[in-house]
């Protein structure tokens, strides 16, 4: 009973953004638990195909597909091509994004106005040509990947703290409109995480990586892992009573103000 609940072996998941770093977590946890993976980005094919073959090295199944989350042509286009190729899409991981560190005063319209599109505006686009599937076939799951800048506001990051507080309200719409398909739209919030991208600052003696020791309540960064089992249960049987929530996995940072008590 239990290991049904959380069975997603044979789904297929779409994961924006997924070529390194949270997204490529996310996708080996699913590609673990026995879903087919399809990998997107749009920088490279190169990079699309080291991932591809990243998951396929663990025995994963996985594809590649390269399109702009940004371009609705091009999401119309790819998702067709997808479910032709691959099949319905049973999963959407909206993880594609962008962070400019700027002080608000300083930063540019255009540079405010891109981080807002594919942050923001392109979970909408993919979501809204995804779901027209799900809502045919009365079942999928979808999953915005906010942040604790979702609740929050950080120095720089104003523009990022728009997008993705604009993402957490969005995710309660969808589930707003989607829920009575029998489709869950739901967020994950990371915290901060153990990645190639954080390894040069995660020793001992870096300032930032002594704040987020001092920060968290767990006093760690998180592990991939961490991330997969969220993704999994929002991705599995075991939600499907959960709609429009964000669940944030970030130690207990969002819990405190101030030193946690582990100091």
């Amino acid at each position: 009973m239990v290991n049904s609940l959380f069975d997603i072996k044979g789904k297929v998941a779409l994961i924006t953004g997924s070529t390194h770093g949270l997204g490529m977590a996310m996708a080996k946890g699913l590609g673990e638990a026995g879903a087919t993976i399809v990998i997107n980005g749009n920088s490279s094919q190169q990079k699309i195909d080291a991932a591809v073959a990243e998951l396929e090295k663990d025995g994963i199944h996985a594809v590649g597909y390269k399109f702009n989350v940004t371009d609705e042509m091009e999401v119309i286009a790819a998702i067709r091509q997808i479910e032709n190729e691959v099949g319905p899409i049973d999963i959407l991981i909206n993880n594609a994004g962008i962070i400019k560190r700027i002080p608000l005063i300083e930063m540019e319209v255009a540079d405010f106005r891109e981080v807002i599109d594919i942050d923001l505006v392109s979970p909408f686009i993919v979501s809204k040509h995804v779901v027209r599937g799900m809502i045919e076939r009365r079942r999928g799951k979808i999953i915005n990947i906010c942040s604790m800048m979702s609740e929050l506001g950080r120095s720089t990051v104003g523009a990022y703290a728009a997008a993705k507080g604009g993402l957490k309200m969005l995710t309660k719409n969808m589930a707003t409109e989607w829920a009575k398909h029998n489709v869950q739209i739901n967020g994950i919030g990371p915290g901060y995480f153990a990645t190639e991208q954080t390894k040069p600052i995660r020793v001992d003696g870096h300032p930032f990586n002594d704040f987020i020791i001092s920060r968290t309540p767990a006093a760690k960064w998180g592990e991939a892992s961490d991330l997969a089992g969220a993704a999994i249960f929002l991705s599995s049987k075991a939600s499907d009573f959960v709609n429009g929530h964000i669940l944030y996995v970030d130690g207990g940072i969002l819990a405190t103000i101030g030193k946690p008590s582990n100091e």
